[in-house]
């Protein structure tokens, strides 16, 4: 990129209104509750799935109910954060939660089967920018050194749509009318606008100069929607090695390759080179990438566990998910608080992530005797470890680049999250049907008749193997010191 256009982005970032902490606060609890209405759809569908079947009838058809909003959520995250970079926050903040409750509404209304999925395509569209740029406004307001704490508040917003989610579906689903899973999103939405309306004015508009890359951001979306098919459909829909599934994997190669080849040549590309070969911010999403890798792709696979080997009914497993659940929340919670007090802050999530491995790795040697008790331990355990991990990949990749790349490199690590969660329930649910553990897309059976617990003790191997590759990537991640109230922005690191 030209010296000149560096300069001039650098100096576009300038003096904005001074914005005070009730202000900031105002802003923080606003967004935060944006994200709570995307995190929320992903969990509360679930539990109304049988009633919406029967109410529009055409089953078949469900699983797009889910993979309709992954896919569009997914493939939307990073470009949501250079329109911000470009356009400011504001604007596109609002634009992705009235996309979301366009969503909901034509959700709402659905007549079909295919309304509904076409409606929660949309929703995934808002969703994604939502989770992506919630990171990026706090990034704006606060500092790296004293960003991390808020991460806690993130991983509380998750750990409530988790639990209130399901609960919600569930009553609404049984009690009322499925449509209000989806009528619910509008007063939030609106009451998440009028708080954030004022106070987000004063934010900045980092990138002034830059402009959008249209072709870059359709091959981002094409490459991801077909990767993400290919990992949906795979072992469930259609086998692993059929035409279909190597078909998706192959178009997608070609679209990933065209979408780097596109990133080389662009004059100014949809992710900037320097973001990308920033060693921190490769190192910083890899782990983020293969940390949700194992943790999703083992907790879709738990309750089965918990169900067919501890004999646990299906309310039961739920309510006993809570320990990996809550763990993750503390040890995002201990994380941040403890990063500003340490040099070498990331020791913090490699400590996390040894834990982490360790305890993942006796629940696989015990699997077939464990008790429930010894579960719930390791369990919380391994969300505690894990849970360390979150503050201190955001923070590092934040705080390696200058304000004018915030939004690019914050969607860059949303995006990578959310792949990696897809291709952890693909990767063991491969494992799982190699074992003779025959399981839906959702990872879910009514009833499985085991002999051995031995296709569980691959699964959580396998997690235990992905969370040894994260923490080979959190070592490897170089350390910046971290920028307090009174620094600038410094440059993105070029190595």
């Amino acid at each position: 990129m030209d010296q000149t256009v560096d300069n001039r982005t650098t100096m576009a970032t300038t003096a904005s209104p001074s914005i005070t902490e009730s202000e900031k606060n105002a802003i923080i609890g606003g967004v935060l509750l944006s994200m709570l209405l995307a995190a929320l759809d992903q969990t509360i569908v679930a539990p109304a799935l049988p009633t919406i079947a029967r109410a529009l009838g055409h089953a078949e058809y469900l699983p797009w109910i889910v993979t309709g909003y992954l896919l569009t959520a997914t493939a939307m995250a990073p470009l949501y954060g250079k329109i911000s970079d470009v356009y400011g926050r504001r604007p596109v903040i609002y634009a992705a939660i009235l996309i979301f409750l366009l969503g909901s509404l034509v959700s709402a209304l659905a007549p079909n089967m295919l309304v509904l999925v076409i409606g929660r395509a949309i929703q995934g569209a808002g969703g994604g920018g939502l989770f992506a740029l919630t990171q990026t406004v706090i990034g704006d307001l606060v500092p790296p050194r004293e960003r991390a704490r808020y991460a806690a508040w993130i991983a509380g917003t998750w750990a409530v749509a988790s639990v209130a989610g399901p609960l919600l579906g569930g009553i609404f689903a049984e009690h009322l009318h499925w449509s209000l899973i989806f009528w619910i999103n509008l007063p939030i939405g609106f009451l998440a606008m009028a708080i954030i309306n004022n106070p987000l004015k004063k934010l900045p508009i980092a990138a002034k100069h830059h402009r959008i890359d249209g072709l870059g951001a359709v091959l981002l979306v094409i490459a991801t929607a077909l990767l993400l098919l290919a990992l949906n459909w795979g072992g469930s829909t259609y086998p692993w090695f059929s035409s279909e599934i190597l078909g998706l994997v192959a178009c997608s190669a070609v679209f990933w390759a065209l979408f780097a080849l596109r990133l080389m040549r662009a004059s100014e590309p949809l992710i900037s080179l320097e973001v990308l070969g920033n060693p921190i911010v490769l190192a910083g999403t890899l782990s983020m990438f293969l940390l949700q890798a194992a943790n999703i792709g083992a907790s879709v696979y738990l309750p089965v566990y918990l169900q067919s080997v501890v004999g646990l009914s299906v309310s039961e497993s739920g309510t006993a998910m809570l320990g990996l659940l809550l763990g993750t929340v503390a040890g995002a919670t201990f994380s941040g608080r403890m990063i500003p007090r340490f040099v070498h802050y990331k020791r913090i999530a490699m400590v996390g992530v040894i834990l982490a491995i360790v305890c993942i790795g006796v629940l696989s040697a015990i699997a077939g005797q464990a008790s429930l008790l010894e579960v719930e331990i390791l369990t919380t355990l391994i969300g505690l470890g894990s849970g360390t991990t979150f503050p201190v990949s955001t923070v590092s990749v934040q705080n390696a680049v200058d304000r004018a790349h915030l939004g690019v490199a914050t969607g860059v690590l949303t995006f990578l999250r959310s792949l990696g969660g897809a291709l952890g329930v693909a990767l063991l649910g491969a494992v799982a049907l190699g074992y003779g553990l025959p399981l839906s897309a959702e990872g879910s059976q009514t009833h499985i008749e085991l002999t051995s617990a031995m296709p569980f003790v691959m699964i959580f191997l396998t997690a235990g193997i992905t969370l040894v590759l994260a923490l080979i990537a959190l070592a490897l991640m170089p350390e910046k010191p971290l920028r307090g109230k009174d620094e600038q922005a410094a440059p993105v690191l070029a190595e």
